[in-house]
């Protein structure tokens, strides 16, 4: 894997930047700004090259096809987006079982812009009691790879803060499809307030 992450990187002209700092485990990684497929090989990269073993969540669907054995290989984890509060559990457990453990969560949930964030990054870092890792992609310096961490708190607010400082000055492979980090909770929150 590390030598496929280095001619990936060498033939898109690729930069994968070393982690300067020890990673937690277990934890979940956020993977942003998610706007393209490519980000995906870029997050590969980083972990690889960093000698970082991450496991990532795909939507089911991927895993049905002839994709299937590349995707598990590559370290995918099939999870039931309809099924998406039995997820935080069935994760929090994993991570309880497997002190090791990584899990890469593309928390726009899609390719495209939206409103909000999926807040299952969160709430399975809240249940598992671990940390989040900052993990990221950079077209403007086409580089990638992983920043701080936070322990979630009660203040919801103040901890996607942090998240929205990190990512402030990264920008998506396709720009345009990056979103604000803001979770639906936030404005929730606000409006109960």
């Amino acid at each position: 894997m590390k030598l496929m992450s280095r001619v990936w990187c060498f033939l898109f002209r690729w930069k994968v930047v070393p982690i300067d700092h020890t990673v937690v485990t277990p934890c979940v990684v956020i993977a942003a700004p998610h706007t393209s497929n490519w980000d995906f090989f870029a997050m590969i990269a980083s972990a690889h090259l960093n000698d970082l073993d991450v496991k990532w969540m795909g939507k089911r669907e991927m895993f049905d096809g002839p994709l299937a054995p590349i995707f598990r290989a590559l370290g995918g984890v099939s999870v039931d987006r309809k099924a998406a509060g039995g997820i935080v559990t069935e994760m929090a457990e994993l991570m309880a079982a497997n002190p090791d453990l990584m899990v890469v969560i593309p928390t726009e949930g899609t390719r495209g812009a939206v409103d909000y964030w999926k807040s299952g990054f969160r709430r399975i870092a809240v249940e598992a009691g671990v940390p989040i890792q900052f993990s990221y992609v950079d077209r403007a310096t086409r580089s990638s790879g992983f920043g701080p961490s936070i322990t979630p708190t009660d203040d919801v607010g103040a901890d996607m803060d942090k998240v929205r400082e990190f990512y402030a000055d990264k920008v998506g492979i396709r720009p345009s499809g990056f979103s604000v980090p803001r979770l639906r909770e936030e404005d929730e929150g606000a409006a109960a307030a």
